[in-house]
C-alpha cells in the first residue's frame, strides 16, 4: 500500500479530522479512569461522575486547542489511520467493561477473561496492600504465612490466603515500593477501595506515559505514534495487567515520563521519577547506566539525592527493619527462590525471562538445572545487558529516538527478572513495536506484519488453561523469542537516515 498522500484540501480535512478523534479518545479514555480512581476515594457515584465529566472537558479541550502531540498525516495511510481507528473505539468499549469490574468485583463477567478462574480471582495488588498493612507490625514483611493459607504445601502449587473473591499474591519489591500503595491507602482505605482507585491511576499514568513518548519522537514520526497509542491500550496483556493491579505498566510509564523530562532539561523532575521507579523496583536503574555513560551528571547528581530522600522517608514512614528483611531475601530474588510460582508447572511455562529458561527446558525433560543455574543466566544475561545498554548510550542519536532507546533499555532489564509471566512480561515490547513502527519509512506491507506482531504480543495463556504445560511453553517461546528480536532490533537503531533498514528488520521479525 503506497504511502498516503492527499492533495492540500484533503490533508487538512483529514488531519483535523485526526486531531478530534486524538482529543476525544484521550479525553475518553483520562475520564474512564478517573471516574475508577475517585470511586475508590468516595465511594459513590456522583462525585466521580462529576470527575469524570470535568477531566473529559480539560482533557478533550486542552487536546483540541493545544494537542500535546501535534498532527501531521504525512507518510500515513489510511489502512494506518484505519487501524488506530479501530483499536481506539475497541480500547475505549473494553476499558469501559473493565472498569464495571474494578468498581464492583461481583461483576465478574465484565473482567478481561472471565472464563478463567485463575484471571479473574489473581490479585498482585493483594500483596501490596496487605504488605503495606502489615509491614509496621512485623519483623519480615517478605514472610509466606502472611500471605498463604495456613495449609499451604511447599511442595505443591501454592494455595493463597483470600480477600473476598481475590487471591492474595506474594509480596517480593523492596521496601521503598510501599511508599506508594501506603499514600495512596490514606485516600482510598480498605482493600476494594485501594483496588479501584489504584486501576484508575495506574490507567492515568499509562496514558501520559504514551503522550509523553509520542511528543518525544522526531516530528515525523510523533503522529504515528500517538495513532498507536490505542493499540497498547486495547491490548489483552494490557488490560489484564490493569485488572491485576500490577504496577509493571506504571513503572515503565514512569521511566519514560522521567526521561522525558530529562530530555526536555527538566532534571529535577526526571531524577525524580526516576529514583522513585529505582528504588521501588530495582531495574529500571539499567537506565542510570544509559545515564551514566552519556555523562548527565547533573541528572545523576538530582537521581541520587531524590533515591535518597525516597529511601529516608521508608525508613521514617516503615523503620529499618524491612530493609533488614530485604537483604536476607535478595538472593532469593535473584535466583527465584523467593517465587512461589516456580511451584506451579503452568505458571513455569509461561515464564517469558531469561533465567526462566532453564526451568522451562526441565519441564521439557533437557537437563536437570535448577535455581543455581537460573542464578548464573541471570548473572550472564545481565551482564549482556548492561553492555548493549552502554552500547545504546555511546550510539544513540540526539534526534527523537529517545523512547526507542528508553524502551528497549526496559526490555533487556525486564528480561532479567527470574518471573516474568506472560501477562505482562510482553507489555514493553508490545509499546516498542508500536514506537518502531511509528518511526521507520511506511512500506507496503508494514501494517498487516505491525499487526501480526502486536497479535502476538498481546494475547496470552492464563495459568489455568487447561494445556499440556510442555505445550505452553513451546507457544510461550514465541512472544519469548519477538521480545529478543525487538531488542536487537532497538540496540541496532541508530540515526534516522537508518530507519529504513530497522523498518525491514521489523518485518522479517515479525513474519519469524
Amino acid at each position: 500500500m503506497p504511502a498516503y498522500a492527499p492533495d492540500a484540501p484533503a490533508r487538512v480535512t483529514d488531519a483535523s479530522r485526526a486531531l478530534v478523534s486524538a482529543a476525544l479518545f484521550i479525553a475518553a479514555a483520562a475520564a474512564i479512569f478517573m471516574y475508577a480512581a475517585i470511586v475508590g476515594i468516595t465511594e459513590g457515584r456522583l462525585v466521580p461522575l462529576l470527575a469524570a465529566a470535568v477531566t473529559a472537558a480539560g482533557v478533550g479541550i486542552r487536546q483540541w486547542t493545544r494537542p500535546a502531540v501535534p498532527i501531521d498525516l504525512t507518510g500515513t495511510s489510511r489502512a494506518f489511520l484505519a487501524v488506530s481507528a479501530v483499536a481506539a473505539v475497541l480500547a475505549l468499549v473494553f476499558v469501559f467493561r473493565l472498569t464495571v469490574f474494578m468498581v464492583d468485583p461481583a461483576r465478574t463477567s465484565y473482567s478481561t477473561m472471565p472464563a478463567s478462574d485463575w484471571e479473574v480471582r489473581h490479585s498482585c495488588m493483594s500483596s501490596y496492600f496487605v504488605a503495606g498493612d502489615v509491614v509496621r507490625r512485623t519483623a519480615n514483611v517478605y514472610d509466606t504465612s502472611l500471605y498463604a493459607a495456613p495449609d499451604d504445601d511447599p511442595g505443591k502449587p501454592r494455595s493463597p490466603q483470600t480477600i473476598g473473591i481475590f487471591r492474595v499474591d506474594q509480596y517480593e519489591y523492596p521496601p521503598p515500593f510501599l511508599l506508594a500503595p501506603r499514600a495512596v491507602s490514606l485516600l482510598a482505605p480498605g482493600f476494594l477501595r485501594l483496588r479501584a482507585t489504584w486501576y484508575g491511576l495506574s490507567g492515568l499514568v499509562l496514558l501520559a506515559g504514551l503522550l509523553s513518548a509520542a511528543r518525544a519522537m522526531a516530528p515525523a514520526a510523533r503522529t504515528r505514534a500517538l495513532l498507536l497509542a490505542p493499540v497498547v491500550l486495547v491490548s489483552l496483556v494490557t488490560l489484564n495487567t490493569l485488572q491485576k493491579g500490577n504496577v509493571q505498566l506504571v513503572v515503565i510509564a514512569v521511566s519514560v515520563l522521567a526521561m522525558a523530562a530529562i530530555e526536555r532539561q527538566r532534571r529535577p523532575l526526571g531524577g525524580a521519577l526516576l529514583a522513585l521507579v529505582t528504588v521501588a523496583k530495582l531495574y529500571p536503574g539499567l537506565l542510570i547506566v544509559y545515564l551514566l555513560v552519556r555523562r548527565d551528571w547533573r541528572t545523576l547528581m538530582w537521581t541520587g539525592a531524590f533515591g535518597v530522600l525516597f529511601v529516608a522517608l521508608t525508613v521514617i514512614d516503615i523503620g529499618w527493619q524491612p530493609f533488614i528483611a530485604f537483604r536476607e531475601h535478595f538472593s532469593g530474588l535473584l535466583s527465584g527462590e523467593a517465587f512461589p510460582a516456580f511451584r506451579n508447572p503452568g505458571a513455569v511455562a509461561i515464564n517469558l525471562s531469561i533465567p526462566g529458561i532453564v526451568f522451562k527446558l526441565k519441564l521439557l525433560g533437557i537437563g536437570n538445572m535448577g535455581f543455581g543455574a537460573a542464578r548464573i543466566v541471570g548473572t550472564l544475561y545481565m551482564l549482556v545487558a548492561v553492555l548493549a545498554t552502554v552500547v545504546l548510550a555511546l550510539r544513540a542519536p540526539r534526534d527523537g529516538t529517545g523512547p526507542i532507546v528508553w524502551m528497549t533499555v526496559l526490555l533487556l532489564a525486564t528480561l532479567r527478572s527470574p518471573f516474568l509471566p506472560w501477562a505482562y512480561g510482553t507489555f514493553p515490547a508490545l509499546w516498542l513495536l508500536t514506537l518502531l513502527v511509528a518511526a521507520g519509512v511506511p512500506r507496503p506491507w508494514t501494517v498487516p506484519q505491525f499487526l501480526v506482531a502486536a497479535f502476538l504480543l498481546a494475547v496470552l495463556l492464563p495459568v489455568d488453561f487447561p494445556l499440556d504445560p510442555r505445550i505452553k511453553t513451546l507457544a510461550s517461546t514465541v512472544p519469548q523469542v519477538l521480545m529478543l528480536a525487538l531488542a536487537v532490533i532497538g540496540i541496532r537503531l541508530r540515526s534516522p537516515s537508518r530507519q529504513a533498514a530497522s523498518q525491514s528488520g521489523l518485518e522479517r521479525a515479525s513474519v519469524a
